[in-house]
């Protein structure tokens, strides 16, 4: 994963320590999370909250966690305590509550702007057209912005959505670009993705639920 990861980035003219991998290990056993430490991975991206209290309050050490899934207002606290960036900033209430706790905590993980670039009514994030005004009222409170992250149809191919985002990033003054997952990732690294999202492609297929 690594290697092809880092092809893909020399093959862009870009240097592979510039490309962070981020495994996903939601709804991964045990077993394979401590797998995935013993070889040297360490950063991780989880979608809900208390999965993610739960699977790490005994293994952090040396690890960067990233929440990639919606964040619920009234999970905020938890959140700013246990991650290290949040990915899946998209509207006024969250910024507000995020700046609170900023404030209150003085703990404040780096933070992206999710953007919608599909415009899909069922997925969260920021429209492409009001990024720019979020980002700036993101400022406006205080909030550091370090990037952009995106998740781009499913029936559609993703250059068109990496490149908008790496276009709106660029205008903004944003270096991070989350983009790309198991399907294209190398793909987005060759559009400027500074780390991509791997489940499947690193841990096979989640294992179904128990009870």
């Amino acid at each position: 994963m690594l290697d092809r990861i880092a092809a893909a980035a020399r093959e862009a003219g870009r240097s592979p320590g510039d490309v962070t991998l981020v495994a996903v290990s939601k709804q991964q056993p045990d077993d394979r999370i401590d797998a995935m430490l013993a070889a040297g991975q360490r950063v991780f991206g989880e979608n809900r909250v208390q999965e993610a209290i739960g699977r790490w309050s005994g293994r952090r050490s040396d690890v960067e966690l990233r929440l990639i899934g919606p964040l619920q207002t009234n999970k905020v606290r938890e959140a700013v305590a246990l991650f290290d960036v949040i990915e899946t900033l998209d509207r006024e209430k969250l910024a507000r509550a995020l700046a609170a706790e900023f404030a209150r905590s003085g703990r404040s993980p780096r933070l992206y702007v999710q953007v919608n670039t599909g415009e899909e009514p069922q997925k969260a994030g920021v429209a492409p057209g009001e990024t720019d005004a979020f980002v700036a009222l993101c400022r406006d409170l205080g909030l550091r912005i370090d990037g952009l992250m995106c998740i781009p149809p499913e029936d559609e191919a993703p250059e068109r959505h990496f490149r908008m985002l790496a276009t709106i990033a660029a205008r903004n003054g944003l270096i991070g670009l989350s983009m790309g997952m198991s399907a294209d990732y190398e793909t987005a690294v060759a559009l400027g993705a500074t780390s991509v999202r791997v489940g499947s492609a690193l841990f096979g297929g989640r294992l179904p639920r128990q009870g």
